[in-house]
């Protein structure tokens, strides 16, 4: 349950769009690394007392590795500017009966000036979507993307598997002016657009961003049990079936690693054997880089092998994407290992990128 503290703000370390990072002396004169959001909490200042969950911080956690500010008691924000209960402000209401939970304007409701062109959509019109399991893969698949088709219009669709505020992902604010707006679906939220599923953060993708591409992963801090259900990366199969359903055209980017010191994660991941394999229904391009060490190449074509009676195993060259992963404009990590450390992994994603940009590219009949 939650593990509660109090302290003192000592500074602000670092911020980026909608977080702030904070320094806070607890009550036993220690030092604790704390994350606040701005919107939900408002912005805490040296000298602020404030209340915190410790819990994912006592645990160690690596993505989830901060004492999170839950309130300034003694310095409470402003109301917004509308009601909270002033539908006309929007009535979406995320991380539900949650103490924090914010009320919003979702992107199709009664409101939103989307409304109407939302109201009628119902496709997506053959617009590639690459689906992948974990946050990481996002800014490789930007690259891969950006490596062939510099002028390609992408969007970002972000699942509620993981972090619920796209605020916490230091890689969103990184890649800001690289995509063409991030849509949060489900429980998350603090995206660009606010939709109640990805099927309407998929349309809105399309039909308000004007995207040629989008991309679909949860946020950073992937959920897994070490069994084979047990892992929130499941959502990547159902993610391929909402794209299908919507007349797009689904590539799954597969998890590949020969780093990773978890066998069930070296070759291809069970993650995308399950989520493909077992959840995703409709058929995807699930896209192979070229030019793999030769065991390792059999490897994945064996573990491949019972999942090409659904989808197409498409094997893409990889010539130019290590210079394209080099510019990323954010740094690429993956349970802590960067680029060199896991090379393999941020390639395969690179290459499901540069595959759904020929797609974009393609007629769509």
């Amino acid at each position: 349950m939650v593990r509660w503290r109090s302290g003192t703000v000592a500074r602000l370390r670092r911020q980026w769009r909608g977080a702030m990072e904070l320094d806070v002396v607890g009550s036993d004169g220690g030092t604790i690394r704390a994350l606040a959001y701005p919107a939900l909490v408002g912005s805490p200042e040296p000298g602020d007392r404030v209340l915190l969950n410790v819990g994912a911080l006592m645990m160690g956690l690596g993505t989830g590795g901060y004492a999170l500010v839950v309130a300034l008691p003694d310095r409470l924000p402003p109301d917004p500017p509308e009601p909270a209960g002033n539908r006309d402000a929007g009535h979406l209401v995320k991380a539900r009966y949650t103490p924090l939970q914010p009320i919003l304007l979702g992107v199709d409701e009664d409101a939103s000036p989307h409304r109407a062109v939302l109201a009628e959509a119902d496709s997506i019109d053959g617009m590639p979507v690459v689906v992948a399991d974990l946050h990481s893969a996002l800014p490789a698949v930007v690259a891969g993307v950006r490596a062939d088709a510099p002028a390609t219009r992408i969007a970002y669709v972000l699942t509620d598997g993981a972090a619920l505020p796209a605020w916490f992902s230091r890689t969103l604010d990184g890649l800001a002016g690289h995509l063409a707006g991030t849509i949060t679906v489900g429980q998350s939220f603090g995206g660009d657009l606010e939709a109640a599923t990805v099927h309407t953060g998929l349309l809105a993708a399309r039909h308000v961003l004007g995207a040629d591409l989008t991309i679909v992963t949860q946020g950073p801090g992937n959920l897994g049990t070490g069994t084979r259900w047990g892992f929130s990366g499941v959502a990547a199969g159902e993610a391929i079936n909402a794209v299908s359903v919507l007349g797009g055209r689904p590539v799954g980017a597969l998890r590949i690693s020969t780093a990773d010191p978890r066998p069930r994660h070296r070759g291809v991941s069970h993650h995308s054997l399950t989520a493909y394999g077992r959840v995703a229904l409709a058929a995807a391009d699930l896209v192979v880089p070229a030019g793999l060490e030769p065991s390792l190449a059999e490897a994945v074509e064996t573990a491949l092998a019972p999942l090409t009676t659904r989808h197409t195993v498409v094997r893409v060259g990889v010539d130019g994407l290590d210079a394209a992963l080099r510019a990323s404009p954010v740094p690429l990590s993956t349970m802590g290992r960067g680029l060199d450390a896991d090379h393999t992994y941020f390639l395969a994603a690179a290459a499901a990128g540069r595959h759904a940009a020929h797609l974009a590219d393609a007629p769509a009949g």
